[in-house]
């Protein structure tokens, strides 16, 4: 273990370097580094012995990158969805209502967090989602009209949680 704690402390200058050219920012780039060593350490075991450190190392990081790259796109997505606009700099009582929204959309139940996620920013059809759910295409259309409802409710103020309709 510590021939390999070595091998991680040689390698972090270029990860860092690496991180550096791809997120143009050095706390990101930081963050990036420690990330992809907390997942090759939690990953080692799956680790082929003979594969080269280094690239495995790159290989990481570039995926953490990506997907951080994603999250962030989809978070933008969302934030253009509660607000209606997208604008590159937001002013800050369109972030406040935007946040507000967010909140609101916390304490929507699981099953309404997922149709509007589903639907408005991973841009499923409502045939897709009906597939995901195994239930018809009319039922996805009213759980998600339902689901719109109780956003602007609670986003609104009108309602402290979600109303659940108990079915028997």
């Amino acid at each position: 273990m510590h021939e390999l704690d070595e091998q991680l402390r040689e390698l972090i200058p270029r990860l860092r370097r690496f991180a550096l050219s791809l997120s143009r920012n050095a706390s990101s780039a930081d963050d990036l580094v420690q990330s992809t060593l907390e997942r090759a350490i939690t990953r080692w075991a799956d680790k082929t012995v003979d594969g080269d450190l280094r690239a495995w190392l790159f290989s990481i990081l570039y995926r953490q990158f990506l997907d951080a790259h994603r999250r962030t796109r989809r978070y933008a997505r969302m934030l253009e969805f509660f607000t209606g606009r997208d604008d590159v700099q937001p002013s800050v009582e369109r972030t406040v209502i935007a946040q507000s929204t967010l909140q609101a959309f916390d304490r929507l139940n699981s099953e309404q967090r997922a149709l509007l996620l589903w639907v408005s920013v991973e841009g499923l059809s409502y045939k897709e989602v009906a597939q995901i759910l195994d239930v018809p295409i009319g039922t996805v259309m009213s759980r998600l009209s339902r689901a719109r409802q109780a956003l602007r409710q609670l986003s609104d103020g009108e309602m402290t949680s979600p109303s659940l309709r108990i079915l028997k």
